[in-house]
Formats: structure tokens, sequence, C-alpha cells
């Protein structure tokens, strides 16, 4: 039989182009295709932040934190929580993807040219026990460059193999269909589509231009996961976590749409843990979107009081930056869906980081100068442009202004200024005195003892109703959808298998399509920083074994 290529790759993700490098350097020719047009290769990675998890690096030792594999080990599985039957693989990724990270992943990565910012993120705290939900240390390690910056060393290979005439790139191309032309899955059908000159991240139009059909011994699916459709992530919400929301915003553009992972299972594929999400519950509507509902997560510090809708802080350890599904659970059961941060500006110039290449400037462009314009600032540029123009912004100098502006903006008289004013002074008393029983001011304390964290990341312990630190700012957070923990299930080869465990032949999967590796590595919860890992472990993984059996 002839085939076009050995391998055929669905989607051009940071997943898919770890895979192609992979089989670049093996010497074999790839097909590398996506539906979105050439000027989104990297997929949703551009637009991330960059974090990335590692373990006992040299950034953390720097920084005085004492890691370990058995720490971080603990900490996932811990998190991930594993106890279902359909979790025999997604453990194991787990188990290798902590060897990974306490070993050759950062290595691999600083070979390639990639570079970290010094200071290491403490994200995702628990709040729990020991062995709960949890980063135990800080982890999260910035990608100088951000999300551009880790996609750039791996288009590089690819578009090396271009050179040499071993990939081809195919964008415009939409998948339609997997079949059989002998013994293994070996062919891939579809829609091309017409040519389109959108920004990156823009709706692209969905006229057909042709048809087309390729070979090969192998296929690799890394088209991501479900984010962009609302309507999937509504009909795959788990009971868990209450009633889905009837208004969400996008953390991804509406071509994340997991259409891919419905083709896959009709040619036989084992699609497991639906149920399991990680949407953010800190998301503000963009200002200046790129995409329909575009929306963007707060990486926040400490010290911000978290109301829900009827003004009620959240109980502990539900505090800003702890425990993203534990909140989302909880808000979901309020009959609401959407929280208020209420803070000041001492706390939001210190505290606030927005997640996305394009929300840091300084940092996407690796610019030296730009970090430091940023930490003398009283307000980074990017956050302040929100307070100035984000529509979930409240800003007011006294507080009965600041609760007008919150019950107008939600169309609901629903905070009252009296209890309100009651529970914020309540926490300032606390604040005054070296002594305390509420635990956000204990967690602001235990944070501030931590280096990284009092140079950057949490605001001098201070009463939030104290003039000097104001004017006050109340931000609605919205519930943001962002990425599919479960997926097409595979071996550690990044194999797909089937229904009955065996491998689907031909058939590989890697990136969300694979829940990061497995079928499902973070189990219900992410420590974060682990997810353009997971994509690169698990597309490096499908880009050697396919290689190897391609041979």
């Amino acid at each position: 039989m002839a085939y076009d290529a050995d391998v055929i790759v669905i989607g051009a993700g940071l997943a898919g182009l770890a895979a192609t490098a992979e089989l670049v350097d093996a010497g074999r020719k790839v097909i590398l295709l996506d539906q979105e047009p050439e000027q989104s290769i990297g997929g949703q990675a551009h637009w991330s932040f960059g974090g990335l998890f590692f373990v006992d690096s040299p950034e953390q030792r720097r920084m005085r934190i004492k890691d370990s594999h058995a720490l971080a080990l603990q900490d996932w599985m811990g998190t991930a929580g594993f106890d279902r039957p359909e979790d025999h693989w997604p453990r194991k990724w787990a188990e290798a993807y902590v060897d990974f990270a306490a070993g050759e992943k950062r290595s691999w990565l600083h070979k390639q040219g990639v570079r970290w910012f010094p200071v290491v993120g403490w994200a995702e705290r628990g709040g729990y026990d020991a062995n709960g939900h949890g980063n135990s240390v800080p982890r999260f390690h910035i990608t100088w460059g951000t999300g551009p910056g880790l996609v750039a060393p791996f288009e590089r290979r690819v578009r090396a193999g271009v050179a040499r005439g071993l990939v081809q790139l195919k964008f415009r191309h939409r998948v339609t269909g997997l079949s059989r032309s002998a013994g293994d899955v070996d062919t891939v059908s579809g829609e091309v589509l017409e040519p389109s000159d959108i920004l990156r991240g823009q709706a692209s139009g969905r006229a057909v231009a042709g048809a087309f059909e390729f070979k090969a011994q192998a296929v690799i699916v890394t088209s991501g996961g479900i984010g962009g459709n609302h309507d999937l992530v509504r009909a795959n919400w788990p009971e868990r976590l209450g009633s889905p929301p009837e208004r969400m915003i996008s953390g991804v553009p509406a071509h994340v749409d997991g259409e891919m992972l419905g083709i896959a299972e009709g040619a036989g594929a084992r699609l497991i843990n639906r149920d399991r999400m990680w949407h953010y519950t800190e998301g503000i509507q963009n200002w200046n979107p790129i995409w329909d509902k575009h929306g963007i997560r707060i990486l926040p510090g400490p010290s911000s009081l978290w109301l829900d809708a009827r003004g009620k802080r959240l109980p502990v350890p539900l505090f800003p930056g702890f425990d993203t599904l534990g909140t989302l659970e909880h808000i979901m059961k309020t009959g609401y869906d959407y929280t208020w941060f209420v803070l000041d500006q001492k706390i939001i110039g210190k505290e606030f980081a927005l997640s996305g290449s394009e929300q840091n400037p300084d940092l996407t462009g690796k610019s030296v100068k730009g970090v430091f314009q940023r930490a003398r600032a009283d307000v980074p540029g990017p956050v302040q442009a929100f307070m100035d123009k984000g529509v979930d912004f409240v800003v007011e100098k006294d507080l009965g202004a600041l609760v007008r502006g919150m019950n107008a903006l939600t169309k609901e008289s629903l905070i009252d200024e009296g209890e309100l004013r009651r529970e914020i002074t309540a926490r300032d008393r606390e604040i005054a005195n070296p002594f305390t029983k509420d635990l956000q001011v204990t967690a602001i304390r235990g944070a501030r003892a931590y280096l990284g964290d009092k140079l950057i990341r949490t605001a001098t312990p201070h009463r939030i109703l104290d003039p000097k630190a104001g004017p006050l700012i109340a931000v609605r957070l919205n519930i943001l959808t962002r990425k599919t923990l479960g997926g097409l299930e595979t071996d550690l080869s990044s194999q797909v298998l089937t229904e009955g465990g065996d491998p689907l032949s031909g058939v590989y999967a890697a990136g969300e399509a694979a829940g990061f590796g497995g079928g499902g590595v973070h189990g219900y919860r992410s420590l974060e920083g682990t997810f353009l890992g997971g994509c690169l472990f698990s597309g490096r993984a499908a880009g050697r074994a396919a290689a190897k059996a391609v041979g």
C-alpha cells in the first residue's frame, strides 16, 4: 500500500508540535493537520502564562524551597484522588510525570533554549491536611517568554522538518473521519476549509472548499479539549460540582470544540473521565476580546476578601489561590454563578496578575526593563486597563458607593452595605493584632514567610478600610471554561485503547485530547503548571512510540 506519510498528526498545538518534532528527529515523514489557519500554530499554549511544574529545580533551591520527588508525588496523588477502575493508566501516567518533572524535564527544555523567571510561584495551596489537595511548596515556574517562548523551540524543530522535506503542514484541514483500509486505522479524511487571514484566536470561517484523504501507518490525535464548546461542557458537568452555570466566559477560542474526541470514539477509541474538568472561578470579561466570550483569569494573591453573590465570605480554606475546584463546587451550590473580590488599591497593585501571554507583555517580550517597571508601578499596566475599562470592576472611594456599584452591575440588590461593613471591619480588627482566629489572615502571614510571595505576590497586611490603601475595588468573578481533564485512554506509549483495553492499532493520542496522558493524569484536580508539561510529556511519548512503530 502507498502511504502519503509515515505518521499523520491531527492538531498543531503544543502536543502536536512536540510529537512531530520527535518524529522528525527519528527521520519519519509527517503530515501535520489543523483546522485553523497557520497563524494559529501552537494552539492554546501560545495564549498561556507559560507555567511549568518542576520538582527540586535550581530556581526552587535559590528561593530556599525544599522539594522532593516523594513530596511531589504525595501532593499529586492527594490532589488527583484516583478512585475509579479506569484510573489504572492515569495513575501510571501520574507516576511517570512526577518522575519526569523531578528528572529530565527541565534539562530537556533548557537544552532547547527555554529559560524561566527566577521567582517560583505558589499555585493551588490546598489548605487541607498533608495528604490532601494542593502544592506543599511553590512549584509554578513561569517560562521566560510565557507561552510563545515555550512553543518556539518546538515550532522551530517542526519547521526544520519542513525544510528537510519530512513535514507537510496542512492547515485549514478539518478531520471528519478515521477509518481502516487494512487492519490498522490508517486513513484520515475530512474537509478543506477556505483560506482565512483572521488574526490568531479569532473565529475563522467554516466554508468548505474541498475534501481530503490521507493515509499513513500511524495517526496521532492532539486536537485539544472541549472548553470552547459550552454546550458540551454543560452536558459533561458533574453532579459533584452542582448545577452547571447558566453563564460562562471562555478561556479558549470556539474552535476548541471537542469534535475530534467524538470522531476518535467513533473509530473505536475509549473516552474516559468525561466529567472531570478544570474551570476557573476568577474569570473576568476581556475588555479587548479576541474571541467570543473571551475571558481572562486573575492570578490572585491571598489578601482579597472573597464573597459570594450575597456578600457572604467563602468558607475556609476557599481563599484566593488555594482550591480552584473546591471553590467552584461551593459557588455552584449557592444558586449563583458569580462571586466577588473586595480589596483595595494596595492589594491589587501587589497581588493581581493576569493569566495569558498577551496580558504580560514584559514577560512575553523577555523585557527585564519591563519587569522592573512592573515591580515599581502602583498598579501594573494590564491590570490598570481592566480597572479603567473592564465591565466587572467597580472602583470607589467609600464603601457605600462601592456597594451601590456592585448592585448596579448585577442589577440585583443582593449586597447589604451594613453587613459588608461589619464583615470587613471584623477582618480588619484581626489584622491589627499579632494573634488571630481568621485563617485567611494566618494564610496571608504564612505567604509572606516565603520570600517570593513577600517580594511580588503578597501585600503587607493592612486594613482594607484604611483610606490610605484606597480606593476600594470590587471585582465580579465569572466561571471561566478552560481544560478537559478526561480524554482518550492511552497506555504509557500514548497508544489509544479500546473499550476492551486493547490497543486501537495505529492510533495514538496526546495533550488535552488524552487528558494530558492516560485519559486523565490529573484525576479530579490539578496542581497547576501541569497542563503545558502534560502536552509536552505525552506528545513526546506519542512521537517516539509512533516513530518506533513505523520504523
